[in-house]
């Protein structure tokens, strides 16, 4: 196997995405992502004349439902599994404060 990813290349990795990787982690990763690389090596070897290109193993189909109007759940229906509420709404925690409050 000939080496294609440095413990250098794996550390700048590392500092590009942010990742503070000990010195183990490093040489961890460095072997793992060699032997990535030579099971990629591997697949180019194999011979793809005649193959149509895919994006998905399988036929994808859209299975979503036609949007069609319907009557809304009734109110005591909706809110019976709400943690907590206050009159017919769920009450839920404050997001974002008012510009006034300080």
């Amino acid at each position: 196997m000939s080496v294609k990813i440095t413990k250098e290349v794996v550390g700048n990795i590392a500092f590009l995405s942010r990742i503070k990787l000990s010195d183990e982690e490093m040489d961890d990763f460095t072997v793992q992502l060699n032997k990535i690389l030579e099971y990629m090596d591997k697949l180019n070897c194999l011979d793809t004349n005649g193959t149509e290109p895919t994006s998905h193993v399988t036929a994808v189909a859209n299975l979503m439902r036609r949007d069609e109007p319907r009557d809304s759940l009734p109110l005591e229906e909706s809110l019976q599994n709400a943690p907590d509420r206050h009159s017919n709404y769920f009450k839920v925690p404050r997001i974002l404060a008012n510009n006034h409050e300080k």
